[in-house]
């Protein structure tokens, strides 16, 4: 284990090139999500319904950001959910309450921003139609 005196040897990227290389990394992982999650594919593809529909169903800025934000959110959630899985499968594959603890709240904060998102939507299509 390194100490704190140890400088961290994948940190050295500073400016511009910091920012490419981060900008890369961050397509990889969406990419990487796209091909090996499911449930993020799944999401991903309503994204691509759902967020020009948002700005079609938004009446105001707010609404739209609403309705696209809470789109979006659902993916970022997804995606931090995936990683929370990952780092616990390449730890161990062993059945561990704790293991099992930290997938369930993934799952449960994704549940969650389903909820949002379905709650904003619902109100956004309530108020369209409804009124």
């Amino acid at each position: 284990m390194a100490d704190a005196q140890t400088p961290n040897p994948h940190k050295g990227r500073t400016g511009l090139d910091r920012i490419v290389h981060a900008a890369g990394y961050s397509l990889d992982g969406l990419r990487s999500a796209h091909r090996h999650e499911s449930a993020f594919r799944q999401e991903f593809w309503l994204a691509v319904l759902m967020l020009p529909a948002a700005f079609w169903l938004g009446r105001s800025w707010v609404e739209t950001a609403l309705l696209a934000g809470s789109v979006l959110l659902v993916l970022v959630v997804e995606l931090l959910n995936s990683a929370v899985e990952a780092a616990v499968d390449r730890i161990s594959l062993d059945l561990h309450e704790l293991a099992k603890r930290a997938k369930d709240y993934g799952s449960a904060a994704v549940l969650l921003s389903l909820l949002l998102a379905g709650g904003i939507w619902a109100a956004a299509l309530f108020d369209r139609w409804a009124a």
